[in-house]
């Protein structure tokens, strides 16, 4: 559905750049007004706020206008869910990238309710990556817009629950259950979780950056490139990432330098020729940037370079240096590498019953380079290869959501003859007497039968039933 909104608000309004990014990562286009340079927009936001100039103020394409709304409130207004249907799941994901929704398809598709979680946009960083040409099945490359958006349609198909624009603020045990709480109040309980935040860009850290970001500085070339139509542009960084949303870039820049800390571009081949071979690019290396300049818009760039500083004046400048694991609200709740990443050894975390996946654990193989990936699991957001706690691949690693956080919870799967899943021993059963879960459990035609393949590779009590798609592993390689 298309919308057409104005955000009317300043450069150096924090608000303004949250709510800017947000309708961002949703792909909501919109109008960006300055207030500080028109007049009109400002008289427009001090009629509607009783004189005073309150910003970010949002009109809608109803005539809404929202004046500093949350990211709830925003995606209450675009139409997207901010609560869940129910209060208790089999499994819930936390996080909506490709990590966390194949985790929850799966999961699904077995007969667990499952609930995703996701505090920005559904489809993570690879949904804003302007090209992916390396994932399997996709010969001639799609776009991370359309990777999403299938990955979201998939999920749907195949009942997962999801919900946007809600920020877990805490995990933690209560009895059997896991109970996870949103930072606007929200409470679930599951059986188990699967943490899959994936990652957010990492910052520069020079001097200036935080002030200046959303106003020079920015992170997204699909997002704010658009804004810099005829103007010269720099690039931070020399990864796949910078080579690949450089090139981008050039659809609206005039000139794109790459400025790049070492003597060489890391990227792959494919990225590496693109840039050298490029008529609007050229890259400068043993380049390190020591501070921004600008109060209200960046002004320019102190550099160090082997002739000593120097000062550049681009128009915009866009990091691209890889990324930082969203872990910040686990760091008194599972074990964390001092990176920040989950220690997670076979996926499953410190905390009983909760589970890491995808390029935020610490146990993520290497595999297929996806731009924007970036940090220590490069491959993760598209892999499957090189996400086998995620994607849960069948005959590996398949398995570690219901059958080993159930039976640490003291349940155990029993496949009856009387066409129901029952776990033995757990308060949720009817035997028990107990309640049942909230959102019960998807009903296929004819009789039910338990999860095939879900245990985890090599632990004791194996199942050596697997999924009808895929065949047992062939030999250690495929053991993975």
């Amino acid at each position: 559905m298309a919308h057409h909104i104005t955000v009317m608000g300043s450069s150096w309004c924090s608000d303004c750049k949250r709510a800017k990014r947000f309708l961002g990562d949703q792909q909501v286009e919109y109008r960006w007004v300055d207030v500080e340079q028109d007049d009109e927009a400002r008289r427009f936001v001090e009629e509607h706020n009783d004189g005073k100039t309150i910003i970010p103020t949002i009109v809608f394409d109803d005539g809404t206008i929202l004046v500093e709304p949350t990211n709830a409130q925003l995606a209450e207004k675009l139409g997207l869910a901010t609560m869940a249907q129910h209060r208790f799941y089999d499994l819930i994901v936390v996080g909506g990238g490709p990590a966390g929704l194949t985790a929850a398809f799966y999961a699904s598709r077995e007969g667990l309710s499952t609930l995703v979680l996701e505090r920005s946009s559904l489809g993570g960083q690879a949904a804003l990556t302007e090209r992916l040409d390396n994932y399997p099945g996709f010969p001639a490359g799609l776009t991370g817009a359309d990777f999403g958006k299938r990955l979201v349609e998939q999920s749907k198909r195949l009942d997962v629950e999801m919900i946007s624009a809600a920020e877990v603020a805490t995990i933690a045990e209560e009895g059997h259950d896991r109970l996870v709480r949103t930072e606007e109040g929200a409470e679930y309980r599951a059986h188990a979780v699967v943490l899959a935040p994936g990652n957010a860009y990492r910052r520069l850290g020079a001097p200036g950056e935080d002030d200046l970001i959303g106003a020079g500085i920015h992170y997204c070339a699909t997002c704010d490139g658009p804004f810099y139509k005829g103007k010269e542009l720099a690039v931070i960084g020399g990864g796949n990432s910078a080579a690949e949303e450089g090139s981008f870039l050039t659809q609206f820049a005039s000139h794109v330098t790459m400025l790049v800390r070492g003597d060489k571009l890391t990227a792959s081949k494919i990225y590496h020729d693109k840039v050298i071979n490029h008529p609007k690019m050229d890259v400068r290396f043993n380049v390190s940037v020591k501070r921004f300049l600008g109060k209200k818009h960046l002004e320019g760039i102190v550099v160090e370079t082997p002739k000593g500083e120097e000062t550049l004046r681009p128009a915009a400048v866009f990091v691209f240096i890889g990324l930082k694991p969203n872990t910040d609200f686990l760091k008194d709740t599972v074990r964390l590498t001092k990176e920040g990443f989950i220690d997670a050894a076979d996926c499953a975390t410190s905390m009983r019953g909760v589970f890491a996946a995808g390029d935020v654990a610490d146990t993520v193989a290497d595999g297929l380079a996806v731009p924007g990936a970036g940090g220590p699991a490069t491959a993760a957001p598209a892999a499957p290869a090189a996400v086998t706690c995620t994607t849960l691949i069948p005959g590996q690693r398949f398995v570690l959501v219901p059958d080993r956080s159930l039976n640490m919870a003291g349940g155990q799967f029993d496949p009856t003859p009387h066409g129901a899943n029952t776990w033995r021993g757990h308060r949720d059963t009817p035997q028990g007497g107990g309640r049942r879960p909230a959102a019960p459990w998807p009903r296929a035609a004819g009789p039910r039968r338990p999860p095939r393949g879900w245990k985890a590779a090599g632990s004791p009590g194996e199942s050596s039933a697997r999924p009808p798609c895929c065949p047992p592993p062939a030999g250690p390689a495929a053991a993975g």
